[in-house]
């Protein structure tokens, strides 16, 4: 059911800017436990859905903010298309909005690329409750300052999000995933160096001793490498890649792990406990007894980063910022909401 809610929301976020209330932006809150904390009055995104434009000719859909992530892919798959990114859905409530607000891809991230680059354009309310349109449905609209990828992760402090241009790209004709025997350390080698060549990778994870690719192409092209580099054929694929996708694998189950961001060909980091790595190295889950200050430092010195998911100890949820990012950051939220109300402190205490 399409449904335009849109002067309502702006209403809302003006009269909270006049009254000096803090807004906390949600919509199926399946990501809620990414949220430092939660403040103020209640702004919902929910009842605001509907696919607004979808042109297959152009690779282009624009989409209302409350409208699900299956709902969305459903629709493409119908013209063999899809949101190349993949995002997480979890417990398949997952919305459009809390895909821009978290930023957040699934497994093809690496090869297929992030959220903000298939992102082209947002409408979004500022903090002032003014509409404001930003970039296109097409690339070469977007000039100068492209606000519309700045609002992806930003977690609704900078604006709530009304709608998004979306550029989509057709499904692969064929995909097969191939499992292989191997420690870590070799696994990573083995990724980079496929990353390297040729080799038509759109998914490479390591957990428990195995290494599992996903080769996406023409049949004939993948049925070629896969002759090349071997390895043994995993059946319902697809259900795998979902689980990891959505955290619905076993590994995910417990109330507390780690997220680790860091460049792909990092080696095995000097932490005790059980990895999953993903997205060719570049994404790793963590379960460890190890302190909290250690993993952050270990992850910082690495290049990357650490945040410890699940846990009600929100003091590890998000690295600490440098005074010069922290001040682009404040720069930022004063730029597009003055009043400091929407979702105040989910990112950080002061943003």
């Amino acid at each position: 059911m399409m449904s335009d809610i849109s002067q309502q929301l702006a209403q809302q976020v003006n009269h909270a800017y006049e009254q000096k209330t803090p807004l906390c932006i949600y919509g199926s809150q399946s990501k809620s436990f990414l949220r430092c904390t939660d403040e103020g009055v209640t702004a919902s995104t929910l009842e605001h859905t509907g696919i607004i434009n979808y042109e297959p000719t152009e690779l282009v859909v624009t989409v209302r903010a409350g409208t699900s992530i299956d709902l969305l892919q459903t629709t493409l798959a119908e013209q063999n298309q899809s949101l190349a990114f993949d995002p997480p859905r979890y417990n398949q409530s997952g919305t459009i909005g809390g895909v821009i607000a978290s930023g957040l891809s699934g497994p093809a991230r690496p090869w297929s690329g992030a959220v903000r680059d298939h992102v082209l354009g947002t409408t979004i309310i500022n903090g002032k409750g003014e509409i404001l349109k930003f970039g296109g449905q097409v690339m070469k609209n977007v000039a100068g300052y492209d606000v519309s990828r700045l609002m992806t992760g930003a977690f609704g402090t900078l604006g709530l999000v009304l709608d998004v241009s979306f550029k989509v790209l057709p499904m692969a004709e064929y995909s097969a995933t191939l499992s292989f025997e191997s420690d870590a350390t070799n696994a990573i080698e083995r990724i980079n160096t496929w990353s390297g060549q040729s080799v038509p990778l759109n998914a490479a994870c390591w957990l428990e001793n195995r290494l599992y690719v996903r080769l996406s192409g023409t049949k004939p092209g993948v049925d070629a490498v896969i002759n090349k580099i071997g390895g043994d054929l995993t059946p319902d694929d697809e259900a795998f890649w979902s689980a990891l996708r959505d955290h619905e694998h076993v590994f995910f189950r417990d109330e507390s792990y780690w997220r680790l961001s860091l460049p792909p060909a990092t080696p095995m980091l000097p932490i005790q406990g059980e990895w999953f790595i993903d997205w060719g190295g570049a994404q790793r889950w963590l379960k460890s007894t190890e302190p909290a200050d250690r993993i952050q430092k270990i992850a910082s010195e690495a290049g990357g980063y650490a945040e410890q998911w699940h846990d009600q100890d929100k003091r590890y949820l998000r690295m600490p910022l440098t005074r010069l990012l922290h001040q682009y950051h404040l720069n930022l939220k004063d730029a597009f909401d003055p009043g400091r109300i929407l979702n105040k402190g989910v990112f950080y205490p002061d943003l």
